[in-house]
C-alpha cells in the first residue's frame, strides 16, 4: 500500500482541484517523484513512460486535490467535555500518548497538515518532532505553546491561576514576563505565540470581554516578530479583532461580533481569518445530544449568523480565509470534524465550494508557514486526496471518509484500512458527576408526598 520512499506515483484519470482555485481539470495525470509534485497533464504521462513509476493509481470517475489543511486543533487536549477535565485530569506522559494516538486519525480525514497553536505542556512541538521524525505517523504539524493569558483568564475563568502556567494557559503580566515567556517558548520550538485576547469572567454576565490593552497586545507582537515567530490571536468580539490586528497579529481565530470598524483594522493590517465555525455548529445543530443547555443552542447559532455575515464582507475585500475545526474537545472528537468548516463557510458566508477548497488548501499553507504546501502545482509538496465524488458539487463529501480513497502525504500513500485500536477512556480522565443539580425535597418528592408526610 505505501510508496517506498523516494518512490514515484502517477495518479491518472481523474478531474483535478489543484488548490489555486483554478477551474477544475478533467482527466489531468499527475506525477509524483521523491515526495514531491513534478508534472502534470500530457507531460506526466509522458515522463512516466520514459522513466517508469513505481505505483500508478487510477482515478477515473473521481477527484484528486490537495490535502486539507486545518488551522486550528488542540490535538493534545485529549477530547475534554469541559474546562475541568482539561486542568484538572490531565497527566503529561498520557497525553503525549494519546496524542500520538489521535494524529493517525486527522490523516485518514483527509488532512495532511495542520496548526495546533497552544498545547497542554510542550506536547504540540514534540508530537511534530516525532511526527517528522518518523516516529508517529500524523499530519504535518506547525505548533505552539501554552496560550498567552492575563490573569482574567480565556474561557476557563477562575480555574486559570493569577500567575504561572494552567494546563494549556500561562498567565503573563508586564513587560518583562510577556518577553521572557515569549522568548522560552520559541527557545523550546514554537512556531506560533497564541493569545487568548478576550476571556468569560465570571463575575459578569454575557459573552467574552477584551482582556488584553493595545500596549500588551503589541508587546507580544513585536517581540515575537523580531524572532520570527507569527501571533494568532483569540477573539470573541470585535474590540479584541480590531485591537489584534492594529497591534500586528498575523491570524485572527473567531472574530466573533466584529463590526465594520474591525474588519476594517483587519484589511489595513493584512491578517488572515480562521473563523472556526465547526464547533459552534456542532453545538447549535447537535447539542441536545451531548447534554449541552437547551438555552445555549440559539445563542451559538446566533454568534455564527452574526458573525458570517460580516465576514463575508471581509472576504469579499480580499482577507485571506483559512479553515479550523478546533478539534480536540468532545464536541469536535479527532478525525470526525475537519472537513465541515468547507460546508460552514458555503453556508453561511456564501462560498462557492472552490472558494472553500481554497481556504483549506492553498491558504492553510501560511498557518503552516511553508510556500510548497496546499497547491498540486510543479514541484510543490504531493500532499494528494482521490475522492470518490465531486467536492464542487457537494462540498460535503470531504466529511465521509468512505468517499476518500487515497491520502498521500510528502508522496507517501497513507494506509486507510488497517484498524486503529479502540480507545477506552481512561476513568481518572474524565469527570464524574453525582448530581447535575441539587436533590431537594421539592424535586424529589411530588406535592402530594409532601403533603402527607407534613401530616406524619
Amino acid at each position: 500500500m505505501e510508496a517506498r520512499v523516494g518512490g514515484s506515483i502517477l495518479i491518472s484519470g481523474g478531474t483535478l482541484i489543484d488548490g489555486t482555485g483554478s477551474a477544475a481539470r478533467p482527466g489531468e495525470a499527475l506525477l509524483i517523484r521523491d515526495g514531491r509534485v513534478t508534472a502534470l497533464g500530457a507531460q506526466a504521462s509522458t515522463d512516466a513512460e520514459a522513466s517508469g513509476v513505481d505505483e500508478r493509481i487510477d482515478a477515473t470517475g473521481k477527484t484528486v486535490m490537495p490535502g486539507l489543511i486545518d488551522a486550528h486543533t488542540h490535538l493534545t487536549f485529549g477530547e475534554p467535555t469541559g474546562n475541568d477535565e482539561l486542568f484538572h485530569h490531565r497527566t503529561e506522559a498520557y497525553s503525549s500518548m494519546l496524542s500520538a494516538y489521535n494524529a493517525r486519525k486527522v490523516l485518514r480525514a483527509g488532512v495532511t497538515s495542520v496548526l495546533d497553536a497552544d498545547c497542554l505542556w510542550n506536547i504540540g512541538c514534540e508530537l511534530r518532532d516525532a511526527i517528522e521524525a518518523g516516529i508517529v505517523e500524523g499530519p504535518r504539524m506547525r505548533a505552539g505553546g501554552q496560550a498567552l493569558m492575563t490573569m482574567l483568564g480565556g474561557t476557563a475563568g477562575r480555574m486559570i491561576k493569577d500567575t504561572g502556567t494552567t494546563g494549556y494557559a500561562t498567565v503573563v503580566s508586564g513587560r518583562d514576563v510577556m518577553v521572557n515567556e515569549i522568548r522560552r517558548q520559541i527557545k523550546y520550538g514554537v512556531d506560533w505565540i497564541k493569545i487568548m485576547v478576550t476571556g468569560l469572567i465570571p463575575s459578569m454576565k454575557g459573552p467574552e470581554v477584551k482582556v488584553w490593552n493595545i500596549d500588551e497586545l503589541r508587546i507580544v507582537c513585536d517581540t515575537a516578530h523580531e524572532l520570527n515567530t507569527k501571533v494568532v490571536a483569540h477573539c470573541r468580539n470585535s474590540d479584541s479583532t480590531r485591537d489584534a490586528a492594529r497591534a500586528g497579529v498575523d491570524l485572527i481565530y473567531h472574530a466573533s461580533y466584529l463590526d465594520d470598524e474591525a474588519i476594517e483594522a483587519v484589511i489595513e493590517a493584512g491578517a488572515a481569518m480562521c473563523p472556526t465555525f465547526t464547533l459552534l455548529g456542532n453545538l447549535a445543530d447537535y447539542g441536545e445530544k451531548v447534554g449541552t443547555a437547551p438555552e445555549l443552542l440559539d445563542v451559538f447559532r446566533a454568534e455564527i449568523e452574526v458573525t458570517a455575515k460580516q465576514l463575508t464582507k471581509a472576504h469579499a475585500a480580499g482577507v485571506p480565509f483559512l479553515t479550523g475545526s478546533e478539534t480536540g474537545f468532545a464536541v469536535t472528537p479527532v478525525g470526525e470534524w475537519h472537513a465541515r468548516e468547507l460546508e460552514m463557510f458555503t453556508e453561511y458566508m456564501g462560498m462557492t465550494p472552490m472558494e472553500a477548497i481554497v481556504a483549506a488548501t492553498r491558504n492553510g499553507a501560511f498557518a503552516m508557514r511553508m510556500d510548497d504546501v496546499g497547491t498540486l502545482e510543479h514541484g510543490k509538496i504531493a500532499d494528494v486526496l482521490v475522492i470518490d465524488g465531486d467536492p464542487l458539487a457537494d462540498v460535503k463529501v470531504l466529511q465521509d471518509k468512505t468517499k476518500i480513497v487515497e491520502v498521500i502525504k510528502a508522496g507517501k500513500r497513507i494506509d486507510l484500512t488497517t484498524p486503529i485500536p479502540e480507545q477506552k477512556l481512561r476513568s481518572s480522565d474524565q469527570v464524574r458527576f453525582l448530581a447535575a443539580c441539587p436533590l431537594t425535597r421539592s424535586l424529589a418528592l411530588t406535592e402530594e408526598q409532601i403533603e402527607r408526610m407534613s401530616h406524619v
